[in-house]
């Protein structure tokens, strides 16, 4: 990683001292110098107190303190770096497996990264803080002479001493120390940049995530992934049971309750036939809206026979001739037909609506342990992935699995989406 202060001293020297850098160095050696300082007060104070105590236990409890002391510095560090580097560094801590001290502290003294912060820890404590104190003293003077002038002209008519046995009782006299107090600013502007660039890059290199924090950060998100996907099949399987088993039945009990109620009033002379055969019709139609919900949630056919077979069922009840070639050697992943089928589903719902086309193709084919589906239709194209919410869907619900999904579709048509989902995490 590049450092924008170096850059900017060495690019353009003159250009630097006339910029804001300066101050902005300034400010992060001097905040730099008191927060080591304070926390090199802290690390003697808990390494003292935690070897005294060592002997009944509770010391060992501290010192294990020390180890992630690093933890918070750290993330003060990376947001105080923001004065002198734009580029924000990324935190390398992975997401914790559950909540309490005990899980966080097991977790973290496992990763190399907080060893890496305690490190800069100390480097802050220590190496830092007498570099920020040696600044600060160079900083200071030079101010301090700078303004010797004013500091005369306000005390007259008592005398200032800049040298042992001169002193200066003219504000005239003490232009010399002025000079001299800003060639010192001059000195400090470089030299500050040089000392933040060091500390920035030293920030850099035990700080910022590094690649072995990213990958293990992509394998928590993959498993995550897919717990989360597990969690959607369980709870939709819930839904299709308690569905089927309980309002369906009841609804098909209420169907045969107004039948029967029906055939008790067949003969008679009354106003309450007309009402039950209507009430029967509407419960009949209930029970088929309720059907076509349960299905549209999961299809039994996807879970019995597979894909091929869904897919098949879902073109007979589309309103646009679907020609299905889907040739899978063996059954997918359930995750996979699931993301499939309502890929297919929603892709050819939006063909019958926006497409204008009178055919449509699907064919899929499994091709390096990946599924590859080509939806074709001969509308009249025009299909933006931005600017249709149902296509971004589609990429969406593809790249649950990462997958991707490919839109062709110029104008005039053919429009054809391309849909790769992976068949293995």
């Amino acid at each position: 990683m590049t450092v924008a202060v170096w850059e900017a001293v060495r690019g353009r020297p003159l250009r630097f001292l006339l910029s804001a850098w300066p101050l902005r160095c300034w400010a992060f050696l001097l905040s730099g110098t008191v927060m080591g300082f304070g926390v090199l007060l802290l690390l003697v104070a808990l390494l003292f107190v935690g070897i005294g105590l060592s002997v009944v236990g509770v010391g060992l409890v501290i010192l294990m303190g020390i180890a992630v002391l690093g933890i918070p510095v750290a993330v003060l560090e990376r947001r105080r770096l923001r004065l002198v580097e734009p580029e924000p560094l990324l935190d390398p801590h992975g997401s914790l497996p559950g909540t309490g001290a005990l899980p966080w502290l097991r977790t973290r003294l496992r990763e190399r990264a907080t060893w890496r912060e305690l490190g800069y820890t100390l480097a802050l404590g220590v190496v830092f803080t007498v570099t920020g104190i040696g600044f600060t003293a160079l900083l200071g003077l030079s101010i301090l002479l700078t303004a010797t002038p004013a500091i005369v002209w306000m005390i007259a008519p008592d005398t200032v001493m800049l040298m042992p046995g001169r002193t200066i009782s003219d504000p005239v006299a003490a232009l010399p120390g002025s000079a001299a107090g800003l060639f010192g600013l001059l000195v400090s502007a470089y030299v500050g940049g040089l000392l933040a660039s060091a500390q920035v890059w030293v920030a850099q290199a035990l700080l910022s995530a590094r690649d072995e924090d990213l990958n293990s950060r992509v394998i928590e998100l993959t498993r995550s992934r897919a717990r989360l996907i597990d969690a959607f099949e369980a709870e939709r399987r819930r839904i299709e049971r308690d569905l089927h088993d309980g309002a369906q039945q009841q609804l098909v009990a209420l169907s045969m309750t107004l039948g029967l109620a029906e055939l008790e009033l067949r003969g008679q002379d009354s106003g309450a036939a007309p009402l039950l055969a209507r009430a029967r019709s509407e419960a009949r139609q209930a029970l088929e809206q309720l059907r076509s919900l349960v299905r549209g949630i999961h299809p039994q056919v996807l879970t019995d026979h597979g894909l091929s077979a869904a897919v098949s069922e879902l073109a007979l009840r589309n309103p646009i001739p679907v020609t299905v070639d889907v040739d899978l050697p063996d059954r997918l992943p359930s995750a996979v037909e699931t993301t499939a089928y309502f890929t297919v589903t929603e892709a050819l719902t939006n063909a019958s609506k926006h497409s204008g086309a009178d055919r449509v193709t699907v064919v899929g084919r499994l091709r390096e342990d990946k599924l590859v589906l080509l939806i074709t239709d001969n509308g009249h194209g025009g299909a933006d992935p931005v600017a249709g919410a149902g296509l971004q869907g589609l990429a969406d619900r593809v790249a649950v699995l990462k997958g991707r999904l490919v839109v062709t579709s110029p104008v005039g048509g053919p429009t054809q989406l391309r849909v790769e989902v992976p068949c293995s995490a």
